[in-house]
């Protein structure tokens, strides 16, 4: 299981310690420190679409108009903090963020 996020993201660290706490392995992966590969960014909007953008974030309100109205994967690889977080590959399967229906899912 990968759990895609920032470390002082307070969802993240809540989902993760979670995780591990209901025996999943879970491998962090700190976007920031190491960023999404051009695949990895195609297959989380593939899963996604557009929901994965937070556009109530202060790096989405800082981008350009350009970049607004750029495509999900252009928003991510110019700031990958932009995208909601965490989002959770659990093998085939793909959840985005840390709410009940995830919880209920993974733990």
């Amino acid at each position: 299981m990968i759990l895609y996020g920032i470390p002082t993201c307070d969802t993240c660290k809540k989902a993760l310690k979670a995780l591990q706490a209901a025996g999943h392995d879970v491998t962090f992966r700190d976007i920031r420190a190491t960023p999404l590969t051009a695949q990895e960014i195609d297959e989380i909007v593939t899963e996604f679409g557009d929901r994965v953008i937070n556009r109530s974030s202060t790096t989405y309100r800082s981008f350009t108009d350009f970049l607004k109205a750029s495509d999900p994967e252009a928003q991510i690889a110019a700031q990958p903090t932009v995208m909601k977080r965490p989002v959770i590959r659990n093998g085939a399967d793909w959840h985005l963020g840390w709410d009940e229906t995830v919880q209920a899912k993974l733990l």
